[in-house]
């Protein structure tokens, strides 16, 4: 009892703000800086309880991801280092709003058994909350992707990679350096670091890449603010560079978002047009490189591309159609694709915003390891296995990493001469329109089918369907908003006119069959 009275009386130094509720979702908890602090205080307890429950290491990170600079946000690290698992988001959410005592329950005398942490943050700091028996490794200022790595490595002895700051930036330059190896002419790219901490971490680890990737950063955090009209979020949403730096048409440029766990590329043709290649252009030019590595090697794996009904239908019909590649679509959210690739050889996933990385099943790298080592194949053969044995290396397979993204784009590139204006007419983006429609309650719409059918209320799927028919090489779905009273709509067609036409009528039958507050939604032109 005495001890229990120890944590509350802890808990009142971080006094939870009186009517603020907060939900922990892929992301953890994300608000404004100055509301944070109780929830650092009990994500520590909760951290305790999931080192006990695992048996494990777990991570804990501070970040305001792609966020403004007044944010921040936390979230735990599971121990192969992916997200927490789903039932514990819905413990975190209980955790941070309501009485400790009716939560923590039978749970409380774990909080005094031996655990072990790891703590990274790329943002602001943490409160002093993890003051029960453990084992915490402070990593100080790190991006996401690399307190994930951390993670995985120290849960898996090593073997995934030395758990430090060092071996990330040697594992995967060597993977880098290892892959191009054969590559001569190499040419520079320009890198928006969006203020944030993958700007630091890239200029640390430029002397590892020995000069092999000339990098020429912008928005490094010497000046800026962090995510500011700059940043990986700013370019997709804004559709052009970041403010303040300027591009030569044809320059291969990339973004980071402020915690370096997206990335996105573009550039400027000769007349000064902005092109984006997103999470959909960027898992397209992956699996096609590895299902040409896995041909080359005669090895029979199962390789598939996971996307959730915001990718581009161009992405799926090239991919299905012109690779013959297997393409799976789940619901929106990094843990959801993440959970679907694990259930093939290899599997590509990346959301449109930049976030993804691939995974590959333990017998696939075994597979590839052997083929690898084998003295009796033939060159060709022997020449592909090493390519995708040094492809695993260069990837972070824990969670979407932009710096391990942009090392593995960047060797693609270079190993297929490729520029990025010939990887842009890979194939061409159905035009599309995102709209956003205020709702007395977004729990009125139900969908299936990946979230790309409504299944209430009813008629609203009739209705999109009945639009959709109006329209060439049309689709459109619905979806409700997980954070506020707002239904998403995403419409695309042959030509912009009527894809932002299709939204818009598809926002109406919204706004007329979901309960649809204020004004009626009006055209765009």
């Amino acid at each position: 009892m005495a001890q229990f009275q120890e944590v509350l009386k802890q808990s009142a130094l971080h006094p939870k703000p009186a009517g603020l509720v907060l939900q922990y979702g892929t992301s953890g908890f994300r608000t404004n800086a100055k509301q944070l602090d109780h929830i650092m205080f009990r994500m520590g307890l909760l951290a305790t309880l999931r080192s006990k429950k695992t048996k494990a290491t777990i991570g804990v990170m501070v970040t305001a991801s792609h966020n403004p600079e007044e944010d921040n946000g936390v979230k735990l690290i599971d121990p192969m280092g992916e997200m927490v698992t789903q039932d514990w988001e819905e413990h975190a959410t209980q955790l941070a709003n309501y009485m400790l005592c009716n939560v923590l329950g039978p749970c409380f005398a774990w909080l005094f058994c031996f655990c072990s942490f790891i703590v990274g943050t790329s943002s602001g700091s943490l409160s002093a909350f993890l003051s029960f028996p453990s084992i915490l490794l402070d990593y100080g200022l790190v991006t996401t992707p690399q307190l994930h790595y951390m993670v995985c490595c120290q849960n898996t002895q090593g073997k995934y990679g030395e758990a430090t700051v060092e071996g990330y930036y040697t594992k995967f330059c060597q993977a880098f350096i290892q892959l191009t190896k054969n590559v001569r002419s190499r040419s520079h790219l320009c890198l928006d670091g969006a203020n944030g901490i993958g700007a630091l971490k890239v200029r640390e680890m430029e002397s590892h890449l020995k000069k092999e990737l000339q990098i020429s950063l912008n928005n490094d955090g010497s000046k800026g603010r962090l995510n500011h009209q700059c940043g990986a979020d700013y370019v997709k949403v804004q559709q052009k560079p970041p403010t303040g730096i300027k591009i030569n048409p044809g320059e291969r440029c990339c973004s980071f978002d402020g915690d370096a766990d997206r990335i996105v590329y573009y550039y400027t043709d000769s007349e000064g047009t902005f092109h984006l290649l997103d999470g959909d252009k960027m898992a397209t030019l992956i699996s096609t490189f590895l299902k040409e590595l896995l041909t080359q090697a005669g090895l029979d794996l199962k390789i598939a591309v996971v996307q959730t009904a915001y990718a581009n239908g161009s992405s799926t019909h090239y991919l299905e159609n012109t690779m013959k590649v297997l393409v799976r679509c789940t619901k929106t959210g990094v843990k959801h694709l993440h959970h679907v690739a694990q259930e093939f050889d290899v599997g590509v996933y990346f959301e449109a915003n930049g976030h993804g990385t691939v995974l590959f099943s333990k017998a696939a790298e075994e597979k590839i390891q052997q083929l690898a080592e084998d003295t009796n194949v033939n060159d060709k053969r022997k020449k592909a296995a090493l390519l995708l044995r040094n492809t695993i290396n260069v990837i972070n397979q824990t969670v979407g990493d932009a710096i391990s993204d942009m090392l593995l784009i960047e060797a693609i590139l270079a190993i297929k001469g490729m520029t990025i204006q010939q990887w842009d007419t890979i194939y061409t983006d159905l035009p599309n329109r995102q709209l956003k429609v205020k709702v007395a309650d977004r729990r009125v719409i139900d969908t299936t089918d990946a979230e790309r059918r409504a299944v209430t209320p009813a008629g609203l799927q009739e209705a999109i369907d009945n639009l959709v028919k109006k329209y060439r090489q049309a689709r459109s779905f619905v979806r409700p908003s997980g954070t506020e009273d707002v239904v998403r709509v995403y419409a695309e067609a042959d030509t912009q006119e009527s894809a932002d036409a299709l939204a818009h009528e598809v926002s109406l039958a919204v706004y007329r069959l979901a309960g649809g507050v204020g004004d009626e939604p009006k055209p765009l032109h």
